[in-house]
């Protein structure tokens, strides 16, 4: 583990299971949380691994600052899913969100979040890589569940893949559904499930869904993650095929995703 890491970290936690996970390896680790909850749904768990756990709104930000600063945390990490259509519908701003929104030229993923970072740092709080403590959330390369992909599905694969690259690589997103080398569905602002509805339900029961990082991720944020909701979405709508990108891309409840996939013969593997 990273020495140079203060004994307490803040973390700014949306939705999901990767913040519970992060909070308790950091508390694994001899670190004490200072957690900001951004969402309901996973806050009882955050209080049973972290020192402390505020609330705020996504918009909040002078408060998150203030509760950082109260709490002499100076290093900090984000993680978990908050969705950037609260930026479209009615989004609740302090007058620090504002101020900081009005300086960002494009409201894209990595405009915004390297403009957040460089406004946190003047209120000397610094982010921290995502991955420090969670490096076993990432699968080697290989099949990960009991089918391997055919011919076929191994072309929409190795096809997907390379558009998904593509797309990651103008920042709008990591995720592309293929079928027969035909694009169906490239993930923009609406998330990952979304962009799964809609390009699985245009296929024949078999479209491959392929999500990947974006070339030069930075690890401070926006590490892509796979859970059993993304398998459950595919087999509702159509998909058969889950490929991520190896060493690279979060998976959440392992065991359970594996479970699902081989139940409904389902290929999911790291590439």
């Amino acid at each position: 583990m990273d020495k140079k890491l203060s004994k307490t970290l803040g973390l700014i936690a949306g939705d999901g299971e990767l913040p519970v996970s992060l909070a308790k390896s950091a508390a694994a680790n001899n670190h004490e949380i200072i957690a900001v909850s951004l969402s309901p749904t996973n806050r009882k768990e955050l209080e049973s691994c972290c020192k402390k756990v505020y609330t705020s709104g996504a918009g909040e930000l002078q408060k998150v600052i203030d509760i950082f600063h109260k709490e002499n945390v100076t290093q900090i990490t984000f993680i978990g899913k908050v969705s950037k259509t609260m930026l479209l519908r009615n989004p609740r701003l302090d007058s620090k969100a504002i101020s900081f929104m009005k300086q960002v030229k494009r409201l894209n993923d990595d405009s915004l979040m390297l403009k957040l970072i460089e406004g946190l740092a003047e209120e000397n709080i610094s982010v921290i890589d995502q991955t420090i403590f969670l490096k076993e959330y990432f699968p080697q390369k290989g099949v990960i569940g009991k089918y391997s992909p055919d011919e076929l599905q191994q072309i929409d694969i190795e096809y997907g893949f390379q558009i998904a690259k593509g797309i990651g690589g103008l920042d709008l997103g990591q995720t592309v559904v293929v079928q027969d080398k035909m694009v169906l569905a490239v993930e923009a602002i609406e998330g990952t499930d979304r962009c799964i509805e809609r390009g699985c339900k245009l296929g024949n029961k078999k479209a491959t869904v392929v999500k990947v990082s974006k070339p030069d991720q930075d690890k401070r944020f926006d590490v892509p993650a796979v859970g059993l909701r993304t398998l459950k979405n595919m087999q509702k709508f159509g998909g058969k095929v889950l490929a991520i990108e190896a060493n690279e891309t979060f998976v959440v409840e392992k065991d359970k995703m594996i479970e699902f996939a081989d139940r409904h013969k389902m290929v999911f593997i790291a590439v």
